[in-house]
């Protein structure tokens, strides 16, 4: 198992110590199928999934670009691409995870 990181940063200044979590996104009748930061509607948060890859998907603050973590189910291992849209994140982190 290993542990990455891209560049190693300051830790922010302390201002609060308290942390929150995404909150459904409003869906019109539909299952909730998006998770968004509760103050910044633009800052989103999406997990997909099949038998052997999940998908998490994590937009910009401003949603103007998008993260995207492959991660495979049985062994854990994974991969990480950033792209403008949400897709093109998707395809380049799942092809990286695979050969």
């Amino acid at each position: 198992m290993a542990d990455g990181h891209s560049n190693t940063l300051l830790k922010p200044v302390k201002r609060s110590t308290r942390w929150t979590s995404f909150v459904g996104a409003p869906a019109a009748g539909r299952v909730v199928r998006g998770l968004q930061e509760e103050r910044n509607p633009a800052h989103r948060l999406r997990v997909e999934h099949n038998q052997h890859t999940l998908l998490i998907h994590i937009s910009d603050d401003d949603g103007q670009g998008w993260t995207t973590i492959a991660l495979d189910r049985a062994t854990r291992e994974w991969s990480i691409a950033q792209r403008r849209r949400q897709l093109d994140a998707a395809k380049s982190a799942y092809e990286q995870l695979y050969i």
